[in-house]
């Protein structure tokens, strides 16, 4: 008996049967990629992590090379000496802090009765520990985040900013060597205060050779990304303030 494809019935029955085939397949491609997909998302945080210390695979002044994925893990383990969890007056050591989603624990730091989990890494640069904290903001247009190096007296030893979302050749500009690199010396504190780095469009050392000023020369029309970048810097990196006060 011949099927009738002209039905209304054989046009349902026939999407249906694709729409569970092609779900089928999908699933089972999400499944079997899962394993490959969280590696990656490891690695790309191991790599952040050691731009930020200043170990990367750069080679001209314009380079943002990162270690690649087969040496990442090994050199992750040389050079991060330590990574703790801060959970209100604890320090916790824990080998996989990096993976802490700082996204998730802000948004479960808003019920009081919530004491926020906040990942440090301490690293090794030319002999001295520096001390690697995540960042995470808001842009113009979606989420901005990152990494930042400091010595104990919370000096900028180097950073690593990415994007979401933001404008081409203006504010996705804050992942380019000209604009980290000028955070390197910079300080958040004056005296004990913290105060913060501003990215400041009205800034008067537009070459950042004055590193006490708390100031970075601000992108070419991307003025809202950069107020978002002094305002996760200021919001995030000050939370670590009671424990680089132990370090004192």
């Amino acid at each position: 008996m011949a099927i009738d494809t002209e039905k209304n019935s054989y046009t349902v029955i026939f999407s249906i049967v694709m729409v569970v085939i092609v779900g089928s397949i999908l699933a089972g491609l999400a499944s079997g990629l899962k394993p490959l997909v969280k590696a990656n998302e490891r690695y790309e945080k191991q790599q952040n992590i050691l731009y930020a210390l200043g170990v990367n695979d750069n080679k001209g002044p314009n380079d943002v090379a990162f270690v690649p994925t087969d040496r990442v893990e090994a050199e992750f383990e040389k050079y991060i000496t330590k990574q703790y969890v801060l959970q209100g007056d604890e320090l916790i050591e824990d080998d996989e802090a990096y993976l802490i989603d700082i996204k998730k624990e802000e948004t479960k730091a808003k019920n009081p009765d919530y004491q926020r989990r906040l990942p440090l890494f301490v690293g090794q640069k030319d002999g001295q520990d520096v001390y690697i904290v995540p960042v995470r903001g808001k842009g113009l247009w979606d989420a901005i985040w990152g990494f930042v190096a400091l010595d104990k007296s919370m000096t900028v030893q180097g950073v690593y900013f990415d994007h979401k979302a933001e404008t081409p050749g203006l504010g996705s500009e804050i992942k380019q060597r000209y604009f980290m690199d000028d955070f390197t010396g910079e300080k958040f504190l004056d005296g004990d205060a913290f105060v913060g780095i501003t990215v400041a469009k009205g800034n008067n050392d537009p070459k950042n050779e004055i590193k006490d000023d708390h100031e970075i020369d601000a992108l070419a029309g991307a003025t809202i990304t950069g107020d978002g970048v002094s305002a996760m810097l200021k919001k995030d990196v000050k939370m670590y303030m009671p424990y680089f006060k132990t370090l004192n």
